[in-house]
């Protein structure tokens, strides 16, 4: 079944939103922590893990959303439409269950270099599956 044009621009919006944000946090804004001043370092984070809540959540959710409703309409025979929710699926779980904690750890122990180091390794995981994700979309053009 062909995917409704309203609903192909919403999904396709989130996704390549969240593509172009990730690709901005891992080449620029992670790496950027290193040049923070350590006497604000924990304000400055601060900053960020509040300020990027706003910025990637509703993106997040919308993404979550259109996949979930993409593969219902597609079907679990439709490739691009697993593979696009198991993406979903893994993004969320490596979110919150890698990227959040060292974040916390980064919030409650200040600038720690190998901290930082785990962040940006782990966060290319989550550019691959973005940009994977982007591909995935262009399939619902």
């Amino acid at each position: 079944m062909d995917l409704p044009q309203p609903e192909v621009t919403l999904h396709n919006a989130a996704t390549w939103y969240m593509a172009g944000v990730i690709w901005l946090i891992q080449l620029v804004h992670y790496p950027m922590f290193e040049y923070l001043d350590r006497a604000n370092f924990l304000r400055s984070h601060l900053f960020h893990t509040n300020a990027i809540t706003f910025v990637v959540l509703p993106a997040m959710l919308l993404e979550l959303a259109m996949a979930i409703y993409i593969l219902w309409i597609r079907g679990a025979a439709n490739w691009p439409a697993v593979a696009g929710l198991a993406l979903v699926a893994f993004l969320w779980l490596v979110t919150f269950l890698v990227m959040v904690p060292l974040h916390g750890r980064l919030g409650t122990e200040g600038f720690k270099p190998e901290v930082l180091h785990l962040l940006i390794q782990w966060n290319w995981l989550r550019t691959a599956a973005w940009s994977a994700r982007a591909v995935i979309a262009a399939f619902w053009l």
